[in-house]
């Protein structure tokens, strides 16, 4: 449970920190050849020169698997359509070979730049040179990727995976004196996410808690049935011996709160849950008392994302990774705030 599948490069990174939004967030090993500079800023809405030419630009999603994934969505069309960007959506399962199918097609369409929410964490080589070939620059949104050669993509804006997890497990470091049995429900296998998310969660756990123990913990699809179908096993398994849970979505979180109800436990009471993305449903039920806290995942960026494709197409330097804080929503703050939720 302790060991990762997979390689996880080291990396080179130079940082831009912008907090009004947050997102997905993710490290790589692909540092361009110069160092950009660390800026701290808000998302603007540029103007583009009298006769500078439309910027097509092809975007790759993973699908639509949860509200998170389809706020994304939404978030850079309507920002795209109101800067006058011409995107191409390509949604594609969470598959690497459809993802890099539908790259290929935008390459062979010559857009002038390519969007990419990657599926998993390595294998992205070969199409990436492709499109380094055309010049065309590549954008990465809510997640990255490890590479074994520089200079393949432009930016990644995301937040840190990593503190996500730290922050779940320090919550309930707090909620429980730090002694608790806690079962995880992990984001799909060699997905950076799923990676990131455990190693700062088990950081806490295992460096600062030393009576909060992982029994269970198994990698999911990021769906409400899957949820369900875990907590379900996991509880036949353990019985009353989990005190905790931490899911890395809203959605795994509500399936696994059902399975809780179902065994005749309490969600809440008998097990906190704790989950990632922050969604409105998720705020709702935290004010229900049924979901005990959930870290922000904000969907909305758009804004930020285009903001660095079109400095980038422009000519200008980006950084090369743009890091965004995440909040964390529990019964202390959510109803005060679910208003403010669009998704």
């Amino acid at each position: 449970m302790r060991a990762r599948n997979g390689i996880l490069t080291a990396l080179l990174m130079t940082t831009a920190v912008w907090s009004p939004l947050t997102a997905r967030g993710q490290t790589t090993s692909s540092a361009p050849a110069a160092s950009q500079p660390t800026t701290t800023q808000t998302a603007s809405q540029p103007v583009r020169p009298p006769g500078q030419k439309t910027i097509t630009a092809g975007f790759v999603q993973i699908g639509t698997e949860s509200l998170w994934r389809a706020a994304e969505t939404q978030s850079i069309r309507s920002e795209a359509e109101a800067r006058g960007i011409n995107l191409r959506i390509a949604p594609t399962p969470p598959e690497q070979e459809s993802q890099v199918k539908a790259l290929r097609g935008f390459i062979a369409q010559k857009v002038d730049a390519l969007i990419l929410a990657p599926c998993v964490e390595t294998g992205w080589e070969p199409v990436l040179r492709e499109a380094k070939a055309a010049r065309i620059p590549v954008f990465l949104m809510d997640r990255g990727f490890s590479v074994s050669e520089g200079g393949l993509w432009r930016t990644l804006v995301s937040s840190e995976f990593p503190e996500q997890g730290r922050m779940a497990a320090r919550w309930l470091a707090e909620k429980t004196g730090g002694k608790c049995n806690i079962a995880e429900l992990q984001g799909p296998v060699g997905s950076t996410p799923a990676y990131e998310r455990h190693k700062g969660f088990e950081e806490v756990i295992v460096g600062e808690y030393s009576a909060m123990i992982l029994v269970k913990s198994q990698p999911g699809d990021g769906s409400r049935a899957k949820g369900k179908e875990l907590m379900e096993s996991f509880l036949k398994a353990e019985g009353n011996n989990i005190q905790a849970v931490f899911a890395h979505n809203d959605d795994m979180a509500f399936g696994a709160i059902q399975a809780i109800e179902d065994a005749g436990l309490k969600p809440g009471k008998d097990v906190l849950v704790v989950s990632i993305d922050a969604t409105k449903p998720a705020l709702e039920a935290i004010i229900a008392g049924k979901l005990s806290a959930s870290i922000e995942c904000n969907a909305q960026l758009g804004p930020l994302v285009l903001d660095a494709l079109e400095a980038a197409v422009g000519g200008a330097k980006v950084p090369y990774k743009i890091l965004i804080k995440d909040d964390l929503f529990d019964a202390s703050n959510a109803k005060e705030r679910i208003g403010a939720r669009s998704y």
